[in-house]
């Protein structure tokens, strides 16, 4: 659980200091530790919008954690089918699908591909389990790109 002092207080809507605290929401975090986790919510009263607080190894709208995509892709890449791979989750009847699985692969592999071409070499880098080393589409998705003068 994320605590109210780590609030983000920059709001990226007004561009101002405004978020305050706004409680708390469950929210689903399938692998072998969770099902479910609290989140910290956040409120913007001038721009009238919400903002939840994930912690970092959750990926926006995605069920299932980043140590669960590790799992998979660790056992596919050690040449089990995908059907082998499936992660044991807290919950069995929430264990993901095999087309979630390949799907997980294909985005860590262009998101390994992309980094390596960018210089992003480095051991720590590409195992740890956060969403900008993993799904390089999911970061694109939700961080918007700004240009910047110089």
């Amino acid at each position: 659980m994320i605590p109210v002092d780590l609030l983000p207080r920059l709001c990226p809507i007004c561009r101002d200091h405004t978020i305050i605290g706004h409680g708390w929401r469950s929210r689903s975090a399938h692998d072998d530790r969770y099902q479910r986790i609290w989140v910290r919510r956040g409120i913007c009263h001038p721009c009238r919008k919400t903002f939840t607080v994930l912690p970092h190894w959750l990926v926006p709208s995605a069920p299932f954690t980043l140590r669960c995509r590790q799992q998979a892709c660790e056992h596919i890449a050690a040449g089990d089918s995908v059907e082998q791979a499936v992660p044991h989750c807290k919950d069995p009847s929430r264990s993901p699908d095999p087309s979630s699985l390949r799907r997980w692969a294909r985005r860590r592999l262009l998101s390994v591909c992309c980094w390596v071409m960018a210089g992003a070499i480095g051991d720590y880098f590409l195992q740890a389990p956060t969403i900008v080393a993993w799904d390089l589409s999911a970061v694109c998705r939700i961080l918007l790109i700004e240009a910047r003068s110089p």
